[in-house]
């Protein structure tokens, strides 16, 4: 365990992202899930509102702490604003869904609260003090950041500073092996400001299991199509270094491609998601892989 940037938060290595559960994943299996990440040692599940067709996720979450107990050494997150069912970032739809989202997980607060994507029509101050507010009533304990551009986060944390308000401790954003716009504007503020980061797609949407290789080799589903297309991108060239990290490890390439982000600057911990109990044993393995620091330069 470590602390989560500047938070009290103690969590795992890698952050259990929860958005099958209630969508391929109904609660039997989502349980075995969770019970086999526990077991291993995990502490920190993310998942929103909008995951499960809309509370499904959360819901799963709140029967599972439940029945296990367990609320009191997991970590939960969850997030609002992308949810057709509670669009934006007013304050009055932050107020409503955090509502919601701490009766379906069956707990007095939320231990981090993000703002899933940033909402252009409602004023930054509005969003924050809505979100300042839940942390001073005790329901959210930390406060994070979804899919902002380094402008919009750099404005949020300054209006919080000026304020007095809880400021954004977390930024999760969308960043692996292949996709490294990241390192660009937001990693520099990121440091700068203290904050953590929980990138989610760690995997590229599967691509760095090493599943795509070729077009065509996957399904013709939408998610197969989207993995393939990191192939015009470079891709190949990057599961080619995978393969040989991951042959001197004895591992997997997707236990190396988490293993290498969690290693970056700033990275708190990789998001990644299993179907099943037995998904899980790559995800686990990268926790305790060190890369050295040739392998990291190799990889980039």
């Amino acid at each position: 365990m470590s602390k989560l940037g500047n938070t009290d938060l103690d969590v795992y290595g890698l952050n259990l992202g929860c958005n099958v559960f209630g969508w391929t994943a109904d609660e039997p299996r989502s349980f075995a899930v969770l019970d086999a990440y526990t077991a291993a040692g995990g502490n920190f599940l993310d998942t929103a509102d909008l995951y499960g067709g809309g509370g499904g996720s959360e819901t799963i979450i709140g029967n599972w702490l439940a029945a296990r107990g367990r609320r009191d050494d997991v970590v939960v997150a969850t997030k609002v604003g992308m949810w057709e069912g509670r669009p934006g970032l007013s304050a009055k739809n932050i107020q409503a869904a955090a509502e919601d989202s701490l009766r379906r997980l069956q707990t007095d607060h939320i231990d981090l609260y993000y703002a899933h994507v940033d909402d252009p029509d409602t004023p930054l101050e509005e969003t924050l003090e809505a979100f300042d507010a839940l942390v001073r009533a005790g329901k959210v304990r930390h406060l994070g950041a979804s899919n902002y551009t380094a402008e919009r986060l750099a404005a949020a944390l300054s209006i919080s500073d000026s304020n007095g308000f809880a400021r954004y401790a977390v930024l999760q954003p969308h960043y692996n092996l292949v996709e490294r716009d990241y390192e660009q504007d937001l990693a520099p503020l990121v440091e700068r400001e203290g904050l953590a980061t929980l990138p989610y797609f760690s995997l590229a949407k599967g691509f760095l299991t090493g599943k795509y290789r070729t077009k065509g080799s996957g399904s013709d589903s939408p998610r197969a199509a989207r993995a393939e297309s990191y192939l015009d991108k470079g891709g190949a060239h990057v599961l080619a270094k995978l393969d040989a990290v991951a042959a001197a490890h004895g591992v997997s390439v997707a236990t190396v491609a988490l293993a290498w982000l969690r290693q970056q600057p700033t990275v708190a911990a990789p998001i990644a998601s299993a179907r099943t109990p037995e998904q899980l044993t790559d995800l686990i393995a990268s926790v305790t892989l060190t890369l050295t620091p040739d392998e990291l330069a190799t990889l980039g």
